[in-house]
């Protein structure tokens, strides 16, 4: 049984104690199973945002949002920001409107990628169970890897989090418990630089009054439901028979109550699969111009077919997704498609789909294309002998992929895409 853990020096400090009996730090994680449990979720505190206050030390102490301009919304925002009740996600005029004195920055992609990988890295250090979830979070299982390590999973989540601030300059919260869904709500307790335990005989209690938002997939429709049946709180879940749950609400209602309950038998995956693949933009300006909004979905296209080919994958689905002016979301899909992995098909079934949407009366602020129902890339885009246009189209694809690879996105365009950025508005 371990004792107090400090998580400045990760030494540990006799029980009872209110500071590092070695550095004097108050940050000391206390409880009873803490050497008992080893499945975790780390996240990365405002990641974008930590980023850049790393690489411009003059931003540390101001209100920092990333993002993509007055049209936009915040990919993200730094603490600072948050005091002023910005959020991600939140449409951009609306943040500066709460916090007028932000510095605003466009995301810088693929810096980001980098520090995430060299994160990851790390994490693959403590255990090869690491199961990624975006760019800055993953979960991670440390079952069985004590006697490799000499010291207990919290032992070496807290030297991890040590090491990623010191070393990588951004800092991440820990949540550790005996399953994903618990880890996953342990790692929002104590947000920045956190590290919270919920063990097993704590779950149900701990869960007793948290909404029922707080579980995976309860969202606002979900939430409205459910409280229309009188269930506000996880203890409402929890009093009610799974059986009740499942006739009420289907298969889902037996999830609820499992995880109303702490009970979550999915393990961590490191070889998750990808379930789909997009892009999307959010305009400078409302479009309503079909002509304009197909030309966008191009451009969109290709950069998911390229993203298909470098992953050796292909879809069969095709997902066309909307929003307008007034922020309502719209979503269309066809599948059944050929598994494709090139964008003048892609585009093709969004045009289609595109068509019943956009009349040119109706203005939109986003779009979006994704292809999902992934398959194999060699079974993508298969001629015979009479289909001479199939070989050509990949062709010219791979071509465009080596001349942006060597020069540039927007190296080389296609003239209707040219075309649509220089027309008036």
């Amino acid at each position: 049984m371990m004792r107090a853990l400090c998580r400045d020096c990760c030494t540990e400090t006799p029980e009872g104690a209110p500071r590092c009996a070695h550095c004097r730090s108050p940050r000391l994680l206390r409880h009873a199973e803490l050497g008992a449990l080893s499945v975790a979720h780390v996240d990365c505190d405002a990641f974008y945002a930590s980023v850049e206050k790393r690489d411009d030390p003059s931003l540390a102490d101001r209100p920092v949002i990333v993002g993509g301009g007055s049209r936009g919304v915040v990919a993200t925002c730094c603490y600072v920001a948050r005091t002023y009740g910005v959020r991600s996600a939140m449409p951009m005029f609306k943040a500066l409107d709460l916090c007028p004195d932000a510095v605003v920055i466009k995301p810088n992609m693929e810096k980001y990628a980098g520090v995430g990988r060299t994160i990851r890295a790390l994490m693959e250090d403590l255990t090869p169970v690491v199961e990624p979830v975006s760019i800055d979070e993953a979960y991670l299982d440390l079952t069985g890897t004590e006697r490799a390590h000499g010291a207990p999973p919290a032992l070496m989540l807290a030297r991890f989090a040590r090491k990623i601030e010191n070393e990588v300059g951004v800092s991440v919260s820990v949540g550790l418990s005996w399953n994903r869904f618990l880890a996953k709500v342990a790692s929002d307790i104590d947000k920045p630089r956190g590290f919270a335990v919920i063990g097993r005989e704590e779950a149900v209690s701990f869960l007793a009054d948290k909404p029922v938002g707080i579980i995976p997939g309860v969202g606002p429709v979900t939430r409205e439901r459910l409280g229309k049946d009188g269930i506000r709180t996880v203890g409402d879940l929890q009093r009610l028979e799974a059986s009740l749950l499942a006739r009420r609400y289907g298969e889902d209602g037996l999830r609820l109550s499992r995880l109303s309950r702490g009970e979550d038998a999915r393990p961590v995956a490191p070889d998750r699969e990808t379930k789909s693949v997009s892009a999307e933009t959010t305009f400078d300006a409302d479009v309503s111009d079909p002509e304009m909004l197909a030309a966008a979905m191009l451009a969109l296209s290709e950069k998911v077919a390229a993203r298909l080919r470098k992953s050796g994958l292909a879809g069969r689905s095709v997902t066309l997704k909307l929003k307008t002016a007034d922020f309502k979301s719209r979503t269309r899909a066809r599948s059944g498609l050929p598994a494709t992995q090139l964008a003048a098909r892609i585009h093709a079934a969004g045009r289609d789909l595109l068509k019943h949407e956009a009349d040119g009366r109706v203005r939109f602020r986003l779009l979006g294309i994704g292809v999902s129902d992934l398959v194999p890339g060699t079974e993508a885009d298969r001629g015979d002998l009479v289909d001479g246009e199939t070989p050509r189209l990949a062709e010219v694809e791979k071509a465009l992929d080596r001349l942006r690879g060597k020069f540039g996105n927007a190296a080389v365009l296609r003239g209707t895409v040219f075309d649509a950025m220089n027309r008036k508005k």
